[in-house]
């Protein structure tokens, strides 16, 4: 990552995103430009190297914030006309972290409004387009940074994924986007979705870079009570098995090799032999031929390097969209029930009492997707439908978080497609709700089993787009997982 220094000014580095960005305008990349306040930073970074003083980790590196990020400079919209004209009087914690290390943020980007979507198509201030194609979706719902990324503007960018959010616009746009373990990066400041799935992770251009984000925003937060303590700085601290399933840590040539022999299927692996398990369910015909085959050549490279490919049967798995789409809606009715016009942001003024104040607020303000997430949220939780949908949609989670259990007692990693298919046209999907749910498919069962997901570049279909796949770590491996991802390149 490049940063500021004697030679190199963090103006300088902070310009030249600026100029991108205005020069990438018609991507609609960001909602909202921080051109003053991230030159000024620039410049009392640059005297304070003049002056021979300390500076951080991320000195002068320009960086692009997702929308739904609370911080100081700019409004924080969440991309829905609802919250329009709100500026937070508070900053999220990951923001803070970052910003203590002198990065700079240039802009905020575009994403579904309040990241209810898979395309971006849901923006108030409409789609991002795809960075490699621009009839195209940039994916979602962190559309905008993901492309911010892969058009270069930026060295990185932050992303909320509750059920694929970071991984697929990655993958559809050729850069690396990771979930981390629920917990592991705080949730404060951040405007939330659903609540038992969110995570907040970053968009890299290299597994490297991903890593020193990572070490700088994770950690233990006493506002957010879902936090982890910091393990991911601390290898002692992770969740792995002392058994001889435990995922592989990394060797001083990076390959994740373990310490110890592995074994597997009664035979005994080299110590450099970490298993990746590949799910047979994933492997069919509703899955793009030409992913399938990415996944098959990168299996092949891992087996070249030494590592054993193990088969994995996940029944529970097909109860992952199912399950999402009743727990997601049903926090998301309760977390959008707090705008309402009267608090902050958009307020209807054609309101002649309370009632009619709420009512057209939340019609104009909200996006279709929002209010079907509302409408599908309130119906599984209201009385008599509760224990015939939310609480088996409950039950079935757990049912995928033993899954996951039973495949890591075989696997030390898990490789597999982020979506069914590459990049979809702009509009294809937007009009039709079950296509839409269908794109998420590979993705929702990490967030339900709250597991860390890597997606990473693969190549690229025959007519030019990038195709990601995602490798799956067990809980707390985020470190291992960031690691092992280079014996893939």
């Amino acid at each position: 990552m490049k940063t500021a220094n004697k030679k190199v000014s963090a103006e300088r580095l902070v310009r030249d995103a600026l100029t991108k960005a205005k020069h990438f305008a018609d991507y609609n990349i960001f909602t909202f430009l921080n051109e003053e306040a991230a030159l000024k930073k620039a410049r009392e970074i640059d005297e304070r190297i003049a002056r021979g003083e300390k500076v951080g980790k991320l000195a002068g590196v320009p960086y692009a914030l997702k929308d739904n990020f609370l911080s100081l400079e700019g409004e924080t919209t969440a991309s829905a006309h609802i919250l329009q004209g709100f500026t937070s009087p508070i900053t999220a914690t990951a923001v803070a972290k970052l910003e203590a290390e002198d990065a700079i943020m240039i802009g905020r980007t575009n994403l579904d409004a309040f990241a209810h979507g898979s395309s971006t198509e849901n923006s108030y201030f409409g789609p991002t387009l795809n960075a490699f194609d621009r009839e195209r979706v940039a994916g979602g719902s962190s559309g905008g940074s993901a492309v911010a990324v892969a058009l270069d503007i930026v060295e990185f960018a932050t992303g909320t994924d509750t059920g694929g959010s970071i991984r697929q616009p990655a993958s559809f746009n050729g850069v690396y986007g990771l979930k981390p373990t629920y917990g592991c990066v705080s949730r404060y400041g951040v405007v939330a979705m659903a609540s038992s799935t969110d995570c907040i992770g970053f968009f890299t251009k290299t597994p490297d870079d991903m890593d020193l984000l990572m070490s700088i925003a994770s950690g233990q937060d006493p506002k957010d009570m879902t936090t982890l303590p910091d393990y991911y700085n601390d290898e002692s601290g992770t969740e792995l098995d002392s058994s001889r399933h435990a995922p592989a840590r990394p060797s001083s040539r990076g390959s994740g090799a373990q310490s110890a022999p592995v074994v597997a299927d009664g035979l005994e692996l080299p110590n450099s032999c970490t298993r990746i398990g590949v799910i047979k369910d994933f492997d069919n015909e509703s899955v793009d031929a030409e992913i399938r085959e990415a996944l098959k050549k990168k299996c092949e490279l891992l087996k070249s390097k030494g590592h054993k490919i193990v088969e994995l049967e996940m029944p529970a798995l097909k109860y992952a969209l199912a399950a999402y789409y009743i727990i997601v809606p049903a926090e998301v009715a309760s977390n959008l029930s707090r705008y309402d016009g009267v608090r902050y942001g958009f307020r209807s003024e054609d309101s002649k009492d309370l009632d009619a104040l709420y009512y057209n607020t939340r019609s104009e303000g909200f996006m279709p997707e929002n209010k079907r997430r509302i409408m599908i949220g309130n119906f599984v939780l209201s009385s008599g439908f509760y224990d015939a949908y939310f609480l088996k949609a409950a039950k079935a989670r757990t049912l995928i978080v033993k899954e996951y259990e039973k495949a890591f007692s075989k696997c030390d990693y898990i490789l597999t497609p982020v979506s069914p298919n590459p990049a979809f046209k702009l509009g294809e999907k937007v009009n039709d709700p079950v296509a839409m749910y269908l794109e998420d498919v590979m993705s929702v069962s990490l967030n339900l089993a709250g597991v860390p997901g890597l997606a990473i570049p693969a190549g690229k279909t025959k007519s030019g787009l990038p195709i990601g796949l995602q490798l799956v770590g067990k809980r707390r491996s985020d470190k291992q997982l960031i690691e092992f991802s280079k014996e893939l390149m």
